[in-house]
């Protein structure tokens, strides 16, 4: 008898999951795949904007990681994978431009030259005395990232170097944000042994394996949508535009039911949705891991895109991301032609807005948001320009927070778990498209391996 499954959220944990479990159950095997969104993908959302597709959500992946690039190759698609131009970002801080600091490990100063400018002369010189302070670090702890590199290095480190990396990623702060989850590699050095926060990121470079000059960013020529049209291909699922409002132990697997009322059955299910929506959903049948689920927080956002008129003057940079405490209400500004190459005669840009803890992708309407596009570009380049095109995009509740003890967390969410029920989403090992689709990876992956209830 073939295998049932039922996959919940359509987004790229969703579509990675049931294409998994197609490759691994076979042809025969039912896959229904639950959203009712206008499309699947989720945060990866392409639109037309000025004559080009743009990506509205997430737009680049971390091209060291294997994930995405082995994906891209197992679906016929390695040669749409694209790098950027190699133009770096800029940093907004004290109301003007800023190269980013070289030799950083995630904006952490590994010497103090690098820091001269952004900082005042007294955090210079506390950053080069940190290797000389003692250092207390208990193997296994995970303090936010402001209260270690605070103690270090001094506030003006934290909010004009690493905080503005942590907003773009998080949409939080990094006093929001725990050490192992923003800094892994610098958590391991420090674990064992490093003598300074300076040395341990130093020790972190050195110990990667990839070389300094690869390439950080990859992206998918032609936008995410041609990973998701693929992958939805592949899967083979039958798609449901409804949600689900409950799931259910019975004797023979589990039931759903959608938000019509109807009931559907599965021998295992995936629930690749948002750690709120996975707290509901859980809290009938497995209590413990919707405690877990429930208690990671979780910021919305919204997104200005923008076709500007070619020519527009715009410097051969990335983008901006903004210091914590400017006047400017970008979090964070891609320069998408500058960063991925000319498309068409627009220049592409994105600005970013929200943070956790604000309401403003549910309460600014699109035309303030527009507004403030125009005064945050003026204010940041000197230009006014009309755009030809803008789409504005929102994403309520879409950006959870890695708060300290974060993986114990997931730790417990996963134990809580019965047989043939498992999560996927960016909420548990990582926000970025490649630590997705690890999660869905092993989400699909636990639910073809047997194993006892806990």
């Amino acid at each position: 008898m073939s295998q049932t499954y039922c996959v919940v959220g359509g987004g790229i944990s969703g579509l990675v999951a049931a294409n998994r479990l197609r490759v691994a159950a076979g042809p025969h095997a039912s896959i229904t795949l639950f959203d009712p969104a206008d499309r699947l993908g989720g945060s990866l959302r392409t639109e037309r904007i000025g004559g080009q597709p743009m990506d509205v959500g997430a737009e680049a992946f971390v091209a060291r990681r294997p994930e995405v690039p082995a994906l891209l190759a197992e679906l016929g698609l390695a040669g749409r994978q694209i790098g950027t131009t190699g133009v770096r970002p800029l940093i907004y801080s004290q109301a003007r431009l800023h190269p980013m600091p070289s030799d950083t490990l995630q904006g952490i100063p590994t010497q103090p030259s690098a820091m001269r400018g952004l900082v005042d002369d007294a955090t210079v010189a506390r950053i080069a005395e940190e290797r000389t302070r003692p250092l207390v670090w208990r193997p296994g702890a995970d303090p936010s990232v402001a209260e270690l590199v605070g103690d270090r290095f001094g506030p003006q480190v934290v909010t004009r170097s690493v905080e503005p990396l942590l907003a773009g990623v998080y949409a939080g702060s990094a006093a929001t944000v725990g050490v192992r989850s923003a800094l892994p590699a610098l958590a391991v050095q420090l674990d064992r042994g490093a003598r300074s926060v300076t040395d341990a990121a130093c020790e972190a470079l050195a110990a990667s394996p990839v070389p300094r000059d690869a390439p950080i960013f990859g992206a998918v020529d032609g936008g995410y949508t041609v990973l998701v049209d693929e992958l939805v291909r592949r899967a083979g699922a039958h798609w449901l535009q409804v949600g689900v409002e409950a799931v259910q132990q019975s004797p023979q697997g589990w039931d759903l039911v959608d938000d019509e009322g109807v009931r559907h059955h599965a021998d295992a299910v995936v629930l690749a949705v948002p750690a709120p929506r996975a707290a509901r959903l859980l809290a009938e049948v497995a209590p413990r891991a919707a405690d877990a689920a429930g208690r990671i927080a979780v910021a919305s956002t919204a997104l200005v895109a923008l076709a500007l008129p070619g020519g527009t003057p715009l410097p051969q940079h990335s983008g901006v991301l903004v210091a914590s405490g400017e006047r400017l209400r970008a979090k964070a500004i891609t320069l998408t032609t500058r960063k991925w190459g000319a498309r068409g005669n627009v220049e592409l840009v994105r600005l970013s807005y929200g943070r956790l803890g604000d309401d403003l992708a549910r309460s600014v309407g699109d035309e303030e948001l527009l507004s403030w596009a125009a005064l945050d570009l003026h204010a940041v380049f000197g230009i006014h320009a009309d755009p030809v095109d803008h789409h504005v995009q929102r994403w309520i509740d879409a950006m959870p927070q890695y708060g300290p003890g974060h993986a114990e967390l997931i730790a417990q969410l996963r134990a809580g778990l019965p047989p043939g029920l498992a999560v996927a989403g960016g909420y548990l090992d990582g926000i970025g498209v490649p630590a997705c689709v690890a999660a869905a990876t092993r989400a699909a992956a636990s639910l073809l391996t047997p194993r006892v209830a806990p």
